[in-house]
């Protein structure tokens, strides 16, 4: 699949905005391969106020642990490229925010950082979502081809997708 370009991406995070309104839902993210691209690409929207809560850029693991309350135990034992730590990262977005939806991204970008089990590429989703009485997750691995910025716009696509989904 090609990267999506700016009017791509551009268009996912208008139609997650609309969602997120329409359904009166407020969204937070908490990136790290991302750098905050997919925040960027939803307060580009205009009217975010009113749908998009925060964001966190959490790309190092002490950040990850001190931010959202990611487990240092399960960064040493599965990594930050796994889906335990994007899980924890979503849940951790969503406790300290007011939002009720949660995407979190972790992942290798490129060009160096990957390993036999977590090539260049590989890359983590979780969606959080907070309802009146509990808080449900999922989580989704993909690998993505291309250069660093292939990757991190693939990633931001998907992110976006997950928050117009469900």
């Amino acid at each position: 699949m090609p990267a999506p370009d700016d009017s791509e991406l551009g268009a996912l995070a208008i139609r997650a905005g609309e969602q997120l309104l329409r359904r009166k839902l407020r969204a937070v993210t908490a990136e790290s391969c991302t750098g905050g691209l997919v925040a960027k690409l939803l307060t580009d929207v205009p009217g975010s106020s009113q749908w998009f809560d925060c964001g966190y850029v959490t790309y190092s693991n002490v950040a990850k642990q001190r931010d959202l309350s990611v487990d240092p135990e399960a960064l040493r034992e599965f990594g930050a490229v796994s889906e335990l730590a994007v899980t924890q990262m979503a849940m951790g977005a969503l406790a300290r925010s007011g939002a009720h939806r949660a995407v979190a991204i972790s992942g290798v970008a490129g060009p160096d950082g990957g390993t036999a089990d977590h090539p260049v590429g590989d890359v983590w989703f979780a969606l959080a979502m907070r309802t009146a009485t509990t808080t449900e997750t999922r989580a989704l691995n993909r690998r993505f081809q291309g250069d660093r910025d292939a990757i991190r716009r693939q990633s931001a696509a998907m992110a976006l997708q997950l928050l117009v989904e469900p």
